[in-house]
C-alpha cells in the first residue's frame, strides 16, 4: 500500500492540535521506505517550527540503545547474561547483600532484578558519573526479590550502562556513538546538551489536561548519570526508527554492516516475564529491553519514553515490516499517540490496538479493605484509604525525588478486583491511569503504578 504522505500530514496536524500537543515529529517505515513528518512548534514561547530534523528527548526509548549495546557484548563473549552482575562489576551492591549475589544481567534487561526506578542522583558531569551513581545506589532498597516479578527499573539500566563502560573501556556516551550510532548512521542522536545545541531542539511543556501547555521551567533537569536509562538522549524520530529497522533487518545496518546476529535479535524479542500492569505502556510482557505486544494475535515490540514534558512512542510490527516513532513535547502526548497509531498501524499493518483503558459504565463492586494501607518504594510513597466504599489514592514523590512534582490525589474506580482506574493525565494515558494491586511470591502486597512495584509497608 502506497504511503499517502499528504493524508498522514493532515491527520498528524489535526490530532496534534486536538490533543494540545505543541509539536510532534513522526517517522514511519513501511514497504522498506522511511517517511518523515513534522507538525507544530518546538517552543510555544518562540514559535520556532518543528522540522523533520528537529531533535526531542526520547526518554526511556534509550533503554533499547543500552540493551542493544549489552547484547553486542554478550554475543561477543564478553558477558554472560545469566551470571551474577557482581562477576563483571564487583562494586555493584544493593541494600540486600544476599539478593545482590543473585541479580543477573538478564534480569536487569527484563526489569526482573528487583532494582527500583526512581533514584535520580546527580553525580556531576564528569566521565565517572556512572561509576559514582552505582556507588551511591548501594543503599537503595529493592522493590522486590530478584527474579520474582517485574518492576520497571531505571536503576538497573544505569548498572547496565556501567557494565558497558567496564567492558568497553569507554564512557557509555562514547560506546553508544562508536558501537551503535556511527555504524547505523544515527547522525542526529546525541547525549550531551552541548551536542544537542547543533540541532533544532524541542522544549518540553507542562500544563493542565485539555489546555495548551506552557514551556517547562528547565529544558532538562536530569543529570548526565541518567543517560543509560533515558534522561539525556536526544534524537530525531527518523533515527529512532533507524534503530528499530536494524532489529527488523536481523541485526544489519542498511550498508550491510552486522551489529547483532539474527538469533540475538530474536532473543531480545522473546518474552522473559509477563506484566501485571498491561495498560500503562500497553505491554503484554517484557523481553531483553523490548516491551512486547500482542494485538489480537499480531505480535509487536517497542518502547515508550518520557522526560520532563516530552513523550515518545515506538511501535514495531515485524510481520508487516512496519516501524513507527512519534516524539512530542508536551500536552496530551498519549492521546495523540493513541489516536494516530490506531489509524496508522491499522492501515499499514492490519493491527487492531486495544481499546483505551478505563472503567466500565457500571463498575464492579469490590471489597477494597485488603488494599488499604501504605506502599513505598525508593522516591515514591503511595497511600490508599477508603472513602464511602471506594479507594482513594495519594501518590507523592519523596526522598531524592521530593519536589519533582506535586502529589497526585485521586479516587479509584474498580475495573476488576485488583485493577483500578484513577483520573490520569493526558500525557501518560487517555484520561485514566491504571493502578494494579498484586501479591509478591512471599505474600507481600504491592501496588503497581507506571509499571513500578511498590511493596505494602503498613495498614491504615
Amino acid at each position: 500500500m502506497t504511503f499517502d504522505l499528504a493524508h498522514w500530514q493532515t491527520r498528524l496536524d489535526a490530532l496534534r492540535a486536538a490533543a494540545h500537543v505543541p509539536g510532534a515529529s513522526l517517522a514511519v517505515l513501511t514497504d522498506g521506505t522511511l517517511h518523515e513528518l513534522a507538525s507544530g512548534v518546538l517552543h510555544r514561547g518562540t514559535g520556532v517550527e518543528v522540522t523533520t530534523d528537529s531533535v526531542f528527548q526520547v526518554g526511556s526509548i534509550t533503554k533499547i540503545h543500552t540493551a542493544t549495546l549489552v547484547m553486542q557484548l554478550a554475543e561477543a563473549g564478553a558477558l554472560d547474561l545469566d551470571a551474577p552482575v557482581v562477576d563483571v562489576l564487583p562494586e555493584f551492591a544493593t541494600a540486600d547483600p544476599e539478593a545482590t549475589k543473585r541479580i543477573t544481567t538478564r534480569q536487569l534487561l527484563s526489569h526482573t532484578g528487583g532494582l527500583t526506578c526512581d533514584f535520580t542522583h546527580d553525580t556531576g558531569r564528569g566521565d565517572d558519573c556512572l561509576a559514582r551513581y552505582v556507588e551511591a545506589s548501594k543503599g537503595v532498597a529493592l522493590d522486590c526479590p530478584p527474579g520474582t516479578a517485574i518492576s520497571y527499573s531505571s536503576v538497573g539500566y544505569n548498572v547496565l550502562g556501567r557494565i558497558i563502560e567496564v567492558l568497553t573501556d569507554q564512557t557509555w556516551d562514547d560506546a553508544l556513538r562508536d558501537r551503535l550510532c556511527t555504524p547505523l548512521g544515527l547522525s542526529s542522536t546525541v547525549t550531551l546538551p552541548e551536542d544537542a545545541l547543533r540541532f533544532r531542539v524541542a522544549m518540553g511543556h507542562l500544563g493542565e489536561t485539555g489546555h495548551d501547555p506552557d514551556p517547562a521551567p528547565a529544558w532538562n533537569p536530569l543529570p548526565r548519570s541518567s543517560g543509560p536509562y533515558g534522561g539525556v538522549l536526544c534524537a530525531t524520530a527518523a533515527d529512532v526508527v533507524r534503530l528499530a529497522r536494524m532489529h527488523l533487518d536481523g541485526g544489519t545496518a542498511p550498508d550491510g554492516t552486522r551489529l547483532l546476529a539474527p538469533e540475538t535479535v530474536e532473543a531480545m524479542r522473546r518474552c522473559e516475564a509477563d506484566a501485571p500492569d498491561k495498560w500503562t505502556v500497553s505491554s503484554d510482557g517484557w523481553g531483553l529491553g523490548w516491551t512486547l505486544y500482542d494485538w489480537d494475535g499480531v505480535p509487536g515490540f517497542g518502547h515508550d519514553g518520557a522526560t520532563i514534558g516530552q513523550y515518545g512512542y515506538l511501535r514495531v510490527v515485524p510481520g508487516a515490516g512496519v516501524a513507527v516513532a512519534l516524539l512530542t513535547n508536551g500536552g496530551g502526548g498519549h492521546q495523540l499517540y493513541s489516536a494516530l497509531f490506531r489509524e496508522l498501524l491499522g492501515e499499514l499493518a492490519g493491527v487492531r490496538m486495544p481499546d483505551s483503558f478505563g472503567p466500565a459504565a457500571r463498575p464492579p463492586a469490590v471489597d477494597v479493605t485488603p488494599l488499604v494501607g501504605t506502599y513505598r518504594r525508593e522516591g515514591v510513597a503511595i497511600t490508599v484509604t477508603e472513602r464511602e466504599g471506594r479507594p482513594h489514592l495519594v501518590y507523592e514523590f519523596v526522598d531524592g525525588m521530593a519536589g519533582l512534582s506535586p502529589a497526585l490525589e485521586m479516587d479509584l474506580v474498580p475495573v476488576s478486583e485488583t485493577v483500578f482506574a484513577g483520573a490520569g493525565t493526558a500525557s501518560f494515558s487517555d484520561g485514566w491511569m491504571p493502578v494494579v494491586f498484586s501479591t509478591l511470591p512471599d505474600g507481600t502486597g504491592c501496588c503497581y503504578i507506571g509499571m513500578r512495584a511498590a511493596p505494602k509497608t503498613g495498614s491504615r
